[in-house]
């Protein structure tokens, strides 16, 4: 008890980093009823999401919240656990770290391109909220989404929490899981005019982290109204423990629209289209893709370190330099986060804007490797 208290009461608020693009950003969140479609988790309701967009906004308005408070309060005991950051339970003050996003802002008017952005499994979109800011900063309408009940827990206006419910890791919940999120992100863009006024929805990209990679692959095997893709990190398939090899239709098909692969790795493995070790899934598609492609490697770059966690981890003194390193990697974490936002939006500049880059031709980050 003495131990929780004395870290409840350092707990500390982190900072988030600077925008890097050229507009300050404004951000929303809106509840989503799919009248539809059931929810496949609890079919006896329907479908219900919960998304936060990000837009190039005039600088008016109090600075968000990384984390609502009910979501941090309920999160803090999963994220601060021996099985993720391995720290005592209230030492970090999640609600009162601010994005540098300003909720309600009113939105610069311009028509935008659209990204919609996919967690990782069972991830808050929240934990990718950096990511998204700093995107639409350079001039994008960002919609990062919760895939309700397969997200550890997503919180509904009211304070109403809806917790995860995926039972297992078999490959017919994997399935599951897959289609749910391809419904999910094909329902929100249906939704976004009437979320954002200025959000161009005939120019439109998907990217997604891991689980989430794997969804915007497959959401743009089965919509075509998704431009440009990028895979951050993910396996594209839903095998899952013990059964055969089940890859998306992104991997037997490919696309004829452009798509960027940006790995990571995994101790001495790496996610690429080279490395089997991991996935097969990259190999696979490699020679189905139609459209452009691209492979992009962050050396020395870990699984988390491709969301929030990059740049908050390395302000928690009590994380050991084992369990950082194993969660982010051992590149310089200012030097990952330059080189993710800049490939990212490079790629959704060149696709969705037309502008042209040298990025994908030569590397001028450290750490970043081009692979194909």
């Amino acid at each position: 008890m003495q131990l929780l208290m004395a870290a409840v009461l350092a707990a500390s608020t982190l900072v988030s980093p600077q925008l890097t693009g050229p507009f300050p950003v404004g951000t929303l969140g809106a509840h989503l009823v799919d009248s539809t479609r059931l929810d496949p988790f609890q079919p006896s309701k329907n479908r219900e999401l919960m998304v936060t967009v990000s837009y190039p906004a005039h600088r008016r308005g109090q600075q968000a919240p990384w984390l609502a408070e009910g979501l941090a309060t309920a999160i803090d005991p999963i994220i601060s656990s021996p099985d993720y950051l391995d720290i005592p339970a209230g030492t970090v003050d999640w609600a009162k770290t601010l994005r540098q996003a300003r909720v309600d802002a009113p939105p610069i008017r311009n028509k935008w391109p659209v990204v919609l952005f996919s967690p990782g499994l069972q991830t808050p979109r929240e934990f990718y909220a950096g990511a998204a800011d700093d995107l639409a900063s350079r001039g994008y309408v960002v919609v990062t989404v919760s895939h309700t009940h397969e997200s550890v827990a997503v919180e509904f206006p009211g304070n109403r929490l809806e917790w995860g419910l995926l039972p297992d890791s078999k490959p017919e919940t994997m399935k599951k899981a897959i289609d749910a999120r391809v419904a999910d992100m094909r329902f929100v863009l249906t939704q976004l005019p009437r979320l954002h006024r200025w959000a161009d929805t005939s120019r439109v990209g998907i990217a997604g982290h891991s689980y989430g990679g794997y969804t915007a692959g497959e959401t743009m095997a089965h919509d075509r109204r998704f431009d440009a893709g990028i895979n951050i990190d993910g396996a594209m398939e839903h095998t899952g423990d013990g059964g055969t090899y089940a890859p998306g239709e992104v991997v037997t098909k490919g696309l004829d629209r452009p798509f960027l692969l940006f790995g990571g790795d995994l101790g001495d493995r790496e996610l690429s289209h080279v490395d089997t070790s991991l996935t097969r899934t990259w190999a696979d598609f490699w020679p189905k893709q139609r459209g452009w492609k691209r492979d992009v490697h962050l050396d020395n770059g870990a699984h988390l370190g491709f969301s929030d966690m990059q740049w908050s981890l390395p302000q928690i003194a009590q994380i050991s330099p084992q369990r950082r390193a194993d969660l982010i990697g051992t590149i310089n974490p200012e030097d990952a986060l330059d080189a993710q936002h800049d490939y990212v939006a490079a790629f959704f500049d060149l696709h969705l804007k037309h502008r042209g880059t040298t990025l994908f031709d030569r590397p001028r980050h450290p750490g970043i490797r081009l692979v194909g």
